[in-house]
C-alpha cells in the first residue's frame, strides 16, 4: 500500500482525457481511463510537468492557505530565494522581507543564508577522503525521489546534507525559542514559500527517516499577490537581509555549483535533461568531476510550477538584485574541517523500483518476453489513444493486467477497415 502523499493532484471535473499530459510524464505515471488521467502514485515524483503542460488546468499542487494558520502566536516566513525574482524593478531584498513581515509574519528566515550555510558545508565535504563521486545534490527533491526509483546505484552518490529549506527551519525556530522563551513548539508556526509541488510533498513525507522542521507550506504565488499591495507603501524597509549573491544564486540553475568555489562541477536543468545525465553517471559515460546539480525544473527553482513570472525572466531580475549585495554573508572559515551533525542526514532514500515486473527472476524474464512479443505486434507510433504513454508502456501494462480492458486503437481501427473491405469484396 502506497504510504507517500503526494502534492500533485488531479481535477477530475478538468480533465478531458486529452493525453498531453501522458506524453510528457518521465516516469510514465499517468494513463488515460474512462476519459480521464489516472496518476499511478508509486511513479509520481511530484516533478509538476503535468501541472507545466496541462492546457486545461487539471492538474494542480495541493498547499495550505496562509490564512488557515493564523493560530500561530509567532509566525515566521522562510521565502525561497526564487521568490526575489518575481518582482519587476526590485534592487533591494529588504522590500520583500518587510513586506512579509506587513502581511503578517512576525518574522522572517532567508533560505538564502541556510543555501550559503551549506554551500560552505558542502565544500568542506567534497574535500573528504573516500566519498563517492561525482557527489549529486540533494537540494531538488524530485531528483532524490527520481533516484530512489530508477538509479539505485546512485544513492551513495546523494550529497548528504539536508536542504537550506531544512536548516533555514531548524535555526528559524531556534531563534524564536531563544527570544520568547514564554512561546512552546505549538506556538511557533514556521511556513516555507515554496516555488514547487515537490518540496511540498517533501516536507509531507520528510526525507527516509528525517521528519521536516517546516509546519507550513504556502504557495509562492500566494504570497506574490499578497506582497503587490503591501510593498507599494514609500515606506524604507529596514536592513534585514542576512544573505549575499551566492544564496540568491540558489534560485538559478548552476548557483548552487558555482558556490563550491571551484570548476570540477556540472549542472542540468529540465527534468528530461537530469534523466540523461543521472543514465550517464550511472553508465560511467561522464568526465572526472567532483559535483552534479540537478534541477528538475527548466531555469532551477525559479521554474516552479508555483512560481508566477518566466523562469528566464526572474533569472535576468535576480542578476540585477545580486548586482548590488556582498559575495557572501556567511562565508566559512577556511579552518573549518568537519561538519556539524544537525546539518547532516542519514536518511537517504529507500529504493523502490518502478521497473520490476516480479519478486521472482525467471517470472520477470518471462513477462519481458511476453511484453517484447506483444510490442511487435503494435503499430509503434505511440499516439497515446489507448491511455498509455507509449506501445511498450501499453504491452506492459496487458502483460501486468492493468486496465487489460484497453485496446490499440489503431489495430482496431485497422481490422475495421479490413473487414469493410472484405464485404466489399464479397459483395
Amino acid at each position: 500500500m502506497n504510504s507517500y502523499r503526494h502534492s500533485v493532484v488531479l481535477d477530475v471535473d478538468k480533465c478531458t482525457g486529452c493525453t498531453t499530459c501522458i506524453r510528457h510524464c518521465p516516469t510514465e505515471a499517468i494513463r488515460i481511463k474512462d476519459g480521464h488521467a489516472e496518476i499511478n502514485t508509486d511513479r509520481c515524483i511530484d516533478c509538476g510537468e503535468c501541472i507545466r503542460v496541462c492546457p486545461h488546468k487539471a492538474k494542480k499542487a495541493m498547499c495550505s492557505k496562509f490564512e488557515h494558520y493564523l493560530h500561530y502566536k509567532w509566525k515566521i516566513a522562510l521565502p525561497a530565494p526564487a521568490l526575489f525574482g518575481q518582482f519587476d524593478g526590485l534592487d533591494d531584498v529588504d522590500s520583500v522581507l518587510q513586506g512579509l513581515c506587513d502581511i503578517g509574519f512576525d518574522d522572517v528566515y532567508e533560505v538564502a543564508k541556510a543555501a550559503e550555510i551549506v554551500s560552505g558545508y558542502t565544500r568542506v565535504y567534497l574535500k573528504s577522503d573516500a566519498i563517492k563521486k561525482p557527489v549529486i545534490s540533494s537540494a531538488c527533491p524530485v531528483i532524490s525521489r527520481l533516484i530512489s526509483l530508477r538509479f539505485p546505484y546512485l544513492k551513495d552518490n546523494i550529497l548528504p546534507l539536508l536542504p537550506p529549506m531544512e536548516i533555514a527551519a531548524a535555526e528559524a525556530k531556534k531563534k524564536a525559542k531563544e527570544q520568547h522563551p514564554e512561546f512552546s513548539d505549538e506556538d511557533i508556526g514556521v511556513f516555507f514559500i515554496s516555488p514547487c509541488a515537490a518540496k511540498v510533498s517533501y516536507i509531507r513525507n520528510g526525507y527516509g527517516d528525517y521528519k521536516s522542521n517546516v509546519d507550513v507550506v504556502v504557495s509562492l504565488s500566494d504570497i506574490y499577490f499578497m506582497l503587490l499591495s503591501a510593498m507599494k507603501k514609500n515606506v524604507t524597509p529596514q536592513i534585514s537581509s542576512e544573505a549575499g549573491m551566492i544564496g540568491i544564486g540558489w534560485a538559478s540553475s548552476g548557483g548552487e555549483s558555482s558556490a563550491i568555489l571551484n570548476d570540477s562541477y556540472l549542472f542540468a536543468d529540465g527534468i528530461e535533461n537530469c534523466i540523461q545525465v543521472l543514465e550517464s553517471i550511472e553508465n560511467g559515460n561522464i568526465p572526472q568531476i567532483e559535483f552534479v546539480e540537478l534541477n528538475a525544473c527548466i531555469g532551477g527553482c525559479v521554474g516552479g510550477v508555483m512560481t508566477i513570472e518566466n523562469p528566464f525572466i526572474a533569472k535576468t531580475r535576480l542578476q540585477t538584485v545580486r548586482r548590488y549585495m556582498p559575495v557572501s554573508r556567511n562565508f566559512l572559515r577556511n579552518d573549518v574541517k568537519y561538519i556539524p551533525d544537525s546539518f547532516i542526514t542519514d536518511s537517504l532514500p529507500n529504493y523502490t523500483p518502478i521497473s520490476r515486473l516480479s519478486d521472482s527472476l525467471s517470472e520477470s524474464m518471462r513477462m519481458m518476453a511476453r511484453i517484447q512479443e506483444l510490442k511487435k505486434t503494435l503499430p509503434g507510433i505511440d499516439c497515446g489513444a489507448c491511455g498509455a504513454p507509449t506501445c511498450r508502456a501499453f504491452a506492459e501494462d496487458v502483460v501486468r493486467g492493468i486496465n487489460d480492458d484497453r485496446k490499440c486503437v489503431v489495430l482496431e481501427h485497422t481490422k475495421i477497415s479490413e473487414n469493410s473491405e472484405a464485404t466489399e469484396n464479397d459483395s
